[in-house]
């Protein structure tokens, strides 16, 4: 995996992980690597991977048990809300960025509607 430079590894480690969850790669229940590895993996140190573990947990995302490991949470409300906030964080930031370069509302909607009727 490389790495943007513009962000902490960490947060890249956990986007990663949410996008697998939203796209169902990883299911409620689902265990993720082991700390080790994980950093093996993405050729990362162990403290990265588990500040990422760390903050998926804070924020209900992934629980751990004690000498099992880190889990996916079996919480579809919390991976539901996940998504969204990650679709609507896509559509802002698309936007920002449609308006940036001159575009305004009804030029963004004109050229989505009609890559959608293109397919």
């Amino acid at each position: 995996m490389l790495f943007n430079e513009n962000l902490p590894i960490y947060i890249q480690i956990m986007n990663l992980i949410k996008k697998q969850i939203v796209k169902g790669e990883l299911r409620g229940g689902d265990k993720l690597p082991s700390v080790r590895d994980l950093s093996t993996e993405l050729k990362v140190n162990p403290n990265t991977i588990q500040r990422s573990y760390h903050e998926l947990e804070r924020e209900g995302l992934v629980y751990t048990q004690r000498g099992m490991g880190t889990f996916v949470t079996e919480d579809e409300e919390i991976i539901k809300d996940l998504k969204q906030k990650m679709a609507s964080n896509l559509v802002n930031s698309f936007i920002a960025d449609m308006k940036s370069l001159g575009f305004s509302l009804e030029d963004i909607l004109s050229i989505i509607n009609k890559k959608i009727k293109e397919g």
